[in-house]
């Protein structure tokens, strides 16, 4: 898809038997127009004429680049230009039908420095000082760069909707790890045939070609049908204990629990185990003993801040800060739920109470908006408030990197989501791109606090109770972003949605109507083929 525009002289020189073809044919005759019409077309004074390499690709040092243009005629195209040794040449546009620019540059961006210039807004100027090659994406997100973590402390909304629109990843960004080193060094055809092991169906170019590697698909095959099995009910869930109270065949557990969740009975119990409060292999009698113990320190802890005098609170403002926060957010946290609903409600006390407690447990970290979010839930299934603050407990563990003041967690799981989505929907990929939501900025709240604003009370507690199970993988969460994405991705294309109607889809109106059963299934669906 990489024409010349000036490709209808070039064809008219190639004689009159061409003369005849549609305009859009010219994207067939591609490939040969770009090999001969810097020739054809050559200026008044010829240029010495840049190497190329087999076909229509052409081939120059980095060092030899000086600018880059970047224009709109409804696609995105690029024209090169070599420094002034090489007599300014203008190498032949590179067209962008299906999206793909900004990407292509920010993969220049890892060896050089593009800087815009200051007369002409789509002129990349290229600074004379390359960057180091093993830059990572953290540095490009470093706060002292881009001033984004002060922004969001200033105004949160508008910055997660435009903070994180400098992060771009490639899958193989997302596939290194300690050999990358090692990987870099092996020959172009084996780590091509090592990628494509690890992922059935990954077509890679393996041409030669310096610098880098293009993924142009990758094929998941036919959808399989795939049914939810009904909730794991006591009568399963006994049969899996042993007369001790150990539980047994837990890998089999995990995975009925990760195919249909738990009955509401169970959730009091099954949730400890799930989230890490009670050992899978304890006792009945070490389950007892651990309680007792637990229930003593939530106490002491709890005494701690309910102690704290006027005068005290006077001088400590952090505080001060943390109970004004908590109290706010409480009094609207899920006030249509029977357990939160109307004034003076014993479920809001105990949800106060247990983020001030926990507050005493993290004093690093405290009280941020939206813990009473992840809070809820969970106190609501377990009634109590000592069993609920440490499942909370175990909740934040994982949560933990959310919720950072530096936030590397949610700068990590949105480059990820970014990723996997390439990976699998390239189309839509494109598309949010081409429509300023490459970013994936409104998928922040659902990573944030796990989809609990975006579904509905029952379907929280179902879809929580399956990712705790850890099946199939710790991220499984960024699959049912990518399912949610999938439900709703035919309506933002049919109707073209921009970024405000794509925002609004995604975080103002959805669901009001979705049923979790719907994506979990579709996660499995997604996860079958690469697996």
């Amino acid at each position: 898809e990489v024409w010349h525009e000036r490709c209808a002289a070039c064809l008219s020189a190639l004689g009159n038997t061409l003369e005849r073809i549609h305009t859009h044919t010219l994207i067939c005759v591609s490939l040969l127009c770009v090999s001969t019409c810097a020739v054809l077309c050559a200026p008044p004074k010829p240029a010495p004429i840049p190497e190329k390499s087999k076909g229509s690709r052409l081939f120059f040092r980095l060092s030899d680049l000086a600018s880059v243009r970047v224009k709109e005629e409804g696609w995105s195209y690029l024209v090169f230009t070599l420094r002034d040794r090489n007599m300014g040449v203008e190498l032949p546009a590179l067209h962008f039908h299906q999206g793909g620019s900004e990407g292509f540059l920010d993969c220049l961006r890892k060896y050089m420095l593009l800087t815009q210039s200051t007369t002409d807004a789509s002129l990349l100027q290229v600074s004379p000082h390359s960057r180091d090659m093993s830059q990572s994406f953290e540095n490009l997100l470093d706060d002292a760069t881009f001033g984004l973590i002060t922004r969001f402390s200033q105004d949160p909304v508008t910055t997660t909707l435009g903070g994180f629109s400098r992060v771009t990843n490639y899958l193989f960004d997302a596939l290194r790890g300690p050999d990358a080193e090692l990987l870099q060094q092996r020959p172009v055809g084996e780590v091509a045939d090592l990628l494509n092991e690890a992922i059935p169906g990954l077509d890679i170019n393996q041409q030669e070609e310096p610098g880098f590697e293009v993924i142009t698909r990758i094929d998941l095959g036919v959808r399989p049908t795939v049914r939810r099995r009904e909730p794991v009910g006591a009568e399963e869930w006994n049969t899996n204990m042993d007369p001790e109270g150990r539980m047994r065949n837990i890998s089999h557990l995990k995975q009925t629990i990760f195919k249909g969740g738990l009955c509401h009975v169970l959730r009091k119990e099954g949730w400890k185990f799930l989230l890490g409060y009670f050992p899978w292999e304890s006792t009945q009698e070490e389950r007892s003993r651990l309680t007792r113990r637990k229930t003593d320190e939530y106490f002491r802890m709890k005494l701690q801040w309910k102690s704290v005098s006027e005068e005290q609170e006077k001088h400590n403002s952090m505080f001060r800060d943390h109970r004004s926060l908590i109290e706010k957010d409480v009094n609207r946290t899920d006030r249509t739920n029977t357990f939160y609903e109307g004034p003076d409600n014993p479920g809001l006390i105990l949800l106060h109470d247990v983020l001030m407690t926990y507050c005493m447990y993290d004093f690093d970290l405290g009280y941020v908006q939206g813990m009473s979010d992840l809070l809820s839930p969970i106190l609501y299934v377990m009634e109590n408030e000592v069993d609920a603050f440490w499942c909370f407990v175990s909740f934040m563990d994982q949560m933990h990197q959310n919720f950072e003041e530096q936030m590397q967690g949610m700068k990590t799981q949105l480059i990820q989501l970014s990723t996997l989505l390439r990976l699998l929907d390239l189309s839509f990929w494109n598309y949010l791109g081409a429509q300023d939501s490459g970013h994936l900025y409104f998928c922040f709240r659902w990573l944030l606090i796990r989809f609990k604003r975006e579904l509905s009370f029952p379907d929280v507690l179902r879809l929580w109770e399956v990712m705790w199970t850890g099946l199939p993988c710790q991220n499984f969460h960024l699959l049912v972003c990518c399912a949610i994405l999938d439900s709703e991705k035919h309506q933002i294309m049919e109707e073209q949605y921009g970024f405000n109607e794509i925002l609004k889809v995604c975080v103002l109106t959805f669901g009001v109507y979705v049923c979790v059963h719907l994506y979990l299934s579709l996660c499995v669906v997604i996860l079958t083929p690469i697996r």
